[in-house]
């Protein structure tokens, strides 16, 4: 791939439920290294980007790239989906989604939750996918917690599980839903510092975020969508500082006094 091939790339992504446009016509890039935040109110259409992207939910219109290969569909509009199953999961693999819900296994220990999916869907030496999930729990801070079930952990720790878990499949770039919307303050924190450690490591990051200091402070590039478009995108000095649009100064008035 050449350097200056993106690793994730959308083009003109139109999303629907039924009648209901959700996506109007979206263009993103994220090239290697690139941590591109989403920001926008409820309903601007953050999330559902995300999962278009990882392919979790189908688009009507628009084209996917990833490393330059585009999505192969069948179908027209609402009956449009994907038509190589083996490359939906090859994508996939590649683009690790955290979840705002942590979705961890509740009958697994946390070092059994992080080993799953390497061992079960790329098929990789058991041993060797157990040092590597103990170094990934080391470098999110709860390399102590490994025997314990996501019951006995905290909402913070438990996040940090899933971050973990999803950087044991070694992808080519992660996608973060709302990583520290269901969390308290102070629990917080601690995966705010964890995805800010990644941003610092030259990771190639998707972030959807209600957290305008973490999306100010990790990313490249913001972008503010509103009822479906873009309404501004920039670097984040340009957008938090001197905002053109008056539906951002609006948003951010009533965030930052939230």
């Amino acid at each position: 791939m050449p350097d200056d091939t993106p690793v994730i790339e959308i083009r003109n992504l139109h999303k629907a439920y039924g009648a209901l446009e959700v996506i109007k016509g979206v263009d993103i890039t994220a090239h290697k290294g690139d941590v591109v935040s989403l920001i926008g109110s409820s309903g601007s259409g953050k999330s559902t980007i995300l999962r278009c992207a990882n392919l979790l939910e189908d688009s009507q219109q628009g084209d996917i790239l990833f490393k330059g290969e585009p999505v192969k569909w069948k179908g027209e509009g609402l009956l449009r989906h994907p038509a190589d199953a083996k490359q939906v999961l090859r994508i996939r693999t590649n683009l690790s989604m955290v979840f705002q819900q942590f979705n961890l296994w509740a009958h697994m220990t946390i070092l059994e939750n992080v080993m799953e999916a390497p061992i079960t869907v790329l098929g990789r030496d058991r041993a060797e996918v157990e040092k590597a999930a103990h170094a990934y729990l080391d470098k999110v801070g709860i390399a102590d917690k490994h025997d314990a079930y996501p019951a006995q952990l905290s909402g913070g720790q438990q996040q940090r599980a899933a971050i973990a878990r999803a950087l044991a499949m070694e992808p080519e770039a992660l996608l973060f839903d709302e990583p520290t919307s269901a969390l308290d303050p102070e629990l917080e924190q601690e995966v705010v510092r964890v995805i800010k450690d990644l941003a610092s490591e030259g990771r190639t990051m998707m972030i959807v975020t209600h957290d305008m200091k973490m999306a100010a402070d990790v990313s490249d590039q913001v972008i503010f969508l509103h009822q479906g478009l873009i309404e501004e995108q920039g670097a984040p000095d340009a957008l938090f500082g001197v905002p053109k649009s008056e539906r951002l100064r609006q948003f951010l008035s009533s965030t930052m006094a939230a």
